[in-house]
């Protein structure tokens, strides 16, 4: 229940703040046409499957994924700006096995772009991106000592640079030679692990604690990010968010990647079935693993998360 409280709220929030927006813009510039696009996207898949008296054995399983994504786009002459807030959660139930998330996340994404003729495809730009989670993460089986939780970590890139949007194509590419990434872990305990690349507590010989962890980690960078979505064949989408930063004071020329991948098959209006993959590799996330019963840190490893789903899609 916590769960859907947290999603309501930061949805309420969204749109608070890009319908006061609407009424600053409208205020500034006023028009008796709209120049503000709004699109709605709320959906829900489940994955079941049961066994009884099945020979060949097999655990019982439920999964479910609740999905949303909320468009908010100003543009007129040459200026634009483009709000996104994309919300995720899912678990999964199995016989035997406690609850267990699948899938956690809250982004928001906001452009604000300017280009100096309507002819042109190029915009001199700022980017603005937040990401983070609802609840704590974990290194399952372990369930007694949490690996994530909300705010911890969150990223927060912002940036100018230069935006290029094909609209024939689909294709919007933008470069940012100068992008600011802070990486917040505000969980004291994690902090103090140095979890997600911030600077860890020191201690003195005997184990007590000198100085406290540091909350946050400040970055500055080169951000170069992608996204492209379109109708390949009839009624399949193909869409395909790619996001590359690397930090010229810390090992510059490694490079963070964050690479989403969706196929969407639309049954009907309502209906849909996704295909999709979630490459993710970051030098300052260190992953966890469990060994005789014990967790244990290991080094930087590519994430990756593979999902197949069917279910409901609604848009208002």
């Amino acid at each position: 229940m916590k769960v859907f409280q947290k999603i309501f709220f930061f949805f309420f929030l969204f749109n608070s703040v890009t319908f006061f927006a609407q009424d600053v813009v409208k205020t500034t510039l006023p028009d008796t046409i709209s120049h503000w696009e709004k699109k709605n996207t709320v959906g829900l898949d489940i994955t079941q499957i049961a066994f009884v008296n099945w020979n060949a054995g097999g655990n019982s399983s439920i999964s479910g994924l609740l999905k949303g994504n909320f468009l908010r786009k100003y543009q007129k002459g040459n200026l634009k700006w483009v709000n996104e807030m994309i919300i995720r959660y899912g678990v999964n139930k199995q016989d035997g096995v406690e609850l267990r998330k699948t899938d956690d996340v809250f982004q928001v994404n906001s452009t604000l772009g300017y280009r100096k003729d309507t002819i042109s495809n190029w915009y001199s730009s700022a980017k603005f991106n937040f990401n983070t989670q609802f609840t704590n993460g974990y290194a399952y089986p372990n369930t007694t000592k949490a690996i994530s939780k909300p705010f911890a970590p969150a990223y927060i890139f912002l940036g100018v640079g230069s935006e290029y949007v094909n609209k024939p194509k689909k294709l919007n590419v933008y470069i940012s030679p100068i992008t600011m990434k802070t990486t917040l872990v505000l969980d004291q305990t994690l902090a103090n692990q140095g979890a997600f690349g911030v600077n860890k507590a020191v201690f003195d010989i005997n184990g007590n604690l000198i100085k406290e962890g540091e909350l946050y980690r400040m970055e500055l960078g080169f951000l170069v990010t992608n996204f492209y979505k379109k109708e390949i064949y009839k009624n399949i989408i193909w869409e395909n968010r790619l996001s590359l930063y690397s930090d010229y004071i810390n090992r510059f020329g490694n490079i963070d990647i964050d690479w989403q991948m969706q196929l969407e098959l639309v049954v009907n209006e309502y209906v849909k079935a996704n295909i999709g993959a979630h490459f993710i590799y970051d030098d300052d996330i260190k992953a966890k693993e469990e060994r005789n019963g014990e967790q244990v840190t290991v080094g930087p490893k590519l994430q990756l998360k593979q999902l197949l789903g069917v279910g409901l899609s609604y848009n208002f």
